[in-house]
C-alpha cells in the first residue's frame, strides 16, 4: 500500500515523498527508522479523492478579508507568524484556504518571506496583496498593512456585493420570461397554429411571424441550440484574445447608460487600489504597473501602463491623464491638486469614495428603471400574442 508522508530530518528541514508499507503504522515505522520525525502521514488514494473533490472548491473574497483581518490582530499581539498561520488554519471555514495557509505556513517556517509564500497563489492574493504584504514586512509594520488590506478588500467585496445584489432580481425576472416564451412555443401555441393553419383564411403578419416562430422551435429546436452555444463559445474565445478583449473592453465604457456605470467602477476600482499602494510605501512607478493589472479593463490597463512609462521618464500622473478622453476630467485634476499638495494619497481615497457613491447611486437608478421596462416589453409580448393568435381565431369564429 502506497502513503504520502510529510516529515522532518534531524537539521529540521522539511520531507515529503512516498513510502510502500502494508499499514499506516508500518509506514509510520520506516519513518521513524530513518530518523525522520513524521507531521503527517496518510494514503495516496485519499489524497487524490480529496485533490479531485478540491478542484470544485472556492474561497470567497470575503474568506480572504476575514483572514486578512484576524492574521493581522495576531501578528499586532506579537504572535510568531508561522503560529499565527497555524492558529488561523484550524480556524477557517474554506477547506481550500486551510490548505493554502498550511502551505504559506510551511513556506514561512523553511525560510521564505510571507509575502512570496502567498505569491505562489496568485488567483487568492494579488499583485496588490502581496505588495502590501511585503512593503509591511521590509517597513515592520506587517500587522498595519494587513489590517488596510483587509479594510480595502472588505470594500471592494461590498461594491461587488451590491452590483450582484442590484442585478439579481432584473436578470430573474428576464430569465422567467424567456423561459416562459419557450414553453409558449413549444407547448402552448402549435395546436393554435395548426387550427389557423387549417381556416385556409388569411392572416395577419403578426400571426404568420408567430407560426414561422412556433415551427423554427417545432423542428429546428437542435439548430437554436446549436447556435446559442457556438455563440457563446465563440464570445467568450474572442473575448480571450488579445485583439479581440480589448474591443469589448472599449465597447463596456462606450455603451449607453451601463458605459457610465463600467466607467464609475473602473475609476473606483483604480483610485482606491492605487491609494492604497501609495499608502503602504510602493514606490508609485511600481504602485501604477501593479494597479493596471487589477482594474479589469483592457483600455485602462493601456492607460495606466502609458502613465508608469511616462512618470518613469519625469511626468506627473496628471499630464499622463490629461490627453485621455477615457478618464475623467476630475480625475486627472485632483491627481495634480495631490501630487502638487503631496496628498495624493488622500486625494485618490477621496475620488475612490466619490466614485463608489456614484457607482452605487447610478446601480440603484438601474434596478428602479429596469422593473418598468421589462413590464413593459412583457406587455408587448403579450399583446403580440393576442393579437397574432386570439384575434385571427375571434375573427374565424365570426365568419362562421
Amino acid at each position: 500500500m502506497e502513503f504520502i508522508y510529510q516529515a522532518r530530518d534531524n537539521n529540521g528541514i522539511l520531507k515529503t515523498g512516498n513510502i510502500e508499507a502494508a499499514s499506516e503504522t508500518a509506514a509510520y515505522e520506516i519513518l521513524q527508522q530513518k530518523g525522520l520525525i513524521v507531521i503527517k502521514i496518510q494514503p495516496s488514494s485519499s489524497v487524490n479523492i480529496l485533490e479531485r473533490v478540491k478542484l470544485f472548491e472556492r474561497v470567497s473574497p470575503k474568506d480572504i478579508v476575514l483572514f486578512s483581518r484576524q492574521l493581522s490582530t495576531l501578528i499586532s499581539a506579537k504572535v510568531p507568524i508561522v503560529q499565527a498561520l497555524r492558529v488561523l488554519q484550524l480556524q477557517v471555514s474554506s477547506s481550500k484556504l486551510r490548505s493554502i495557509i498550511s502551505d504559506v505556513a510551511e513556506k514561512v517556517e523553511s525560510g521564505d518571506s510571507l509575502s512570496s509564500a502567498l505569491s505562489m497563489y496568485p488567483k487568492y492574493f494579488s499583485d496588490l496583496y502581496v505588495n502590501l504584504t511585503k512593503a509591511g514586512e521590509l517597513s515592520g509594520s506587517l500587522d498595519d498593512s494587513l489590517l488596510y488590506l483587509a479594510n480595502q478588500l472588505e470594500k471592494d467585496y461590498d461594491l461587488r456585493s451590491k452590483i450582484i445584489g442590484s442585478m439579481t432580481y432584473p436578470i430573474f425576472i428576464v430569465v422567467a420570461i424567456l423561459s416562459v416564451g419557450v414553453v409558449m412555443f413549444i407547448k402552448v401555441l402549435p395546436p393554435l397554429v395548426a387550427i389557423l393553419q387549417e381556416s385556409q383564411v388569411e392572416l395577419p403578419p403578426t400571426t404568420k411571424i408567430l407560426i414561422a416562430t412556433t415551427n423554427l422551435f417545432q423542428n429546428y429546436w437542435w439548430l437554436l441550440i446549436g447556435v446559442t452555444v457556438g455563440l457563446i463559445v465563440g464570445f467568450r474565445w474572442y473575448k480571450s484574445t488579445l485583439n479581440g478583449g480589448y474591443v469589448i473592453d472599449k465597447l463596456k465604457i462606450h455603451l449607453p447608460i451601463f458605459g457610465k456605470l463600467y466607467l464609475r467602477i473602473y475609476m473606483s476600482r483604480f483610485t482606491r487600489n492605487l491609494s492604497t499602494l501609495l499608502g503602504g510605501g510602493i514606490p508609485i512607478v511600481k504602485a501604477l504597473d501593479t494597479v493596471a493589472d487589477i482594474v479589469g479593463n483592457r483600455v485602462y490597463k493601456e492607460i495606466i501602463l502609458d502613465a508608469g512609462r511616462q512618470v518613469r521618464n519625469g511626468k506627473s500622473i496628471a499630464s499622463a491623464f490629461a490627453n485621455r478622453k477615457e478618464v475623467p476630467p476630475i480625475v486627472s485634476q485632483m491627481t495634480q491638486i495631490g501630487e502638487t499638495t503631496g496628498k495624493l494619497k488622500d486625494i485618490l481615497e477621496r475620488l475612490a469614495s466619490f466614485y463608489e457613491k456614484e457607482a452605487e447611486t447610478m446601480l440603484g437608478m438601474l434596478t428602479t428603471l429596469i422593473e418598468p421596462i421589462i413590464m413593459v416589453l412583457l406587455g408587448l409580448a403579450v399583446a403580440i400574442m393576442v393579437a397574432g393568435i386570439l384575434l385571427p381565431i375571434y375573427n374565424l369564429a365570426g365568419a362562421a
